[in-house]
C-alpha cells in the first residue's frame, strides 16, 4: 500500500457509482468528494491533493491512489475500507456536511431557533451548521441509529 493509504487524515473521491458510500463516509467524518459523472480533470485534482479514488472500475486496480471496490453493498464496501485503511480508528461522526462535505461549525441554539422545527428548537440545545450550504444538523433519534449501525459494522466503540 502507498503512503497515501496509511495517512491518518485520509480523504477520498468517490466515482459516480458510489454516492451512498460517499454520503456515509462524510457522516463518519471523512473528507469525501463525489463525482456525479466521470470527470478525468476531477480525478487529476484529487490525485494532486492526495485523495484516494474509490471506484467500481476494475481498470484502476493497478493505480496506487485508487481502491477498486468489488461489492455493490455498502456494508461490504465499508468493511473492506476498514480492513485496508482502519477507518474505525479515525471516525469523527457528524463533523462534515453529508451533502456538500464542508466541515460543520457549532452554532448557538438561538441563532437557528427560527430555522428549525419548533419541537426541535424546544427540545435540542446543540446544533451545527454547514458554512457552505447552510444546512443545520442536530442530534436526534436518527443519529443514534446511525451510530449503532457504525458500532455493529465496525464492532467498535463509536463516539456519538
Amino acid at each position: 500500500m502507498s503512503k497515501t493509504h496509511s495517512d491518518p487524515q485520509v480523504s477520498f473521491l468517490c466515482d459516480q457509482n458510489l454516492g451512498r458510500l460517499a454520503r456515509w463516509l462524510r457522516i463518519m467524518g471523512f473528507d469525501t468528494e463525489y463525482m456525479h459523472t466521470w470527470d478525468e480533470s476531477m480525478i487529476e485534482r484529487a490525485r494532486a491533493a492526495g485523495r484516494i479514488l474509490l471506484t467500481r472500475r476494475r481498470d484502476f486496480a493497478a493505480d496506487r491512489q485508487s481502491i477498486v471496490l468489488e461489492s455493490d453493498f455498502l456494508k461490504d464496501q465499508l468493511r473492506f475500507l476498514d480492513k485496508h485503511l482502519k477507518l474505525s480508528e479515525k471516525l469523527l461522526p457528524y463533523s462534515r456536511c453529508s451533502i456538500c462535505n464542508a466541515s460543520l461549525k457549532c452554532v448557538k441554539a438561538q441563532d437557528v431557533k427560527n430555522l428549525v422545527p419548533e419541537y426541535v428548537s424546544a427540545t435540542r440545545e446543540t446544533f451545527v451548521r454547514c458554512p457552505h450550504c447552510q444546512r443545520i444538523y442536530w442530534k436526534g433519534t436518527h443519529t443514534d441509529k446511525m451510530v449503532e449501525a457504525m458500532r455493529r459494522l465496525f464492532s467498535t466503540r463509536v463516539r456519538s
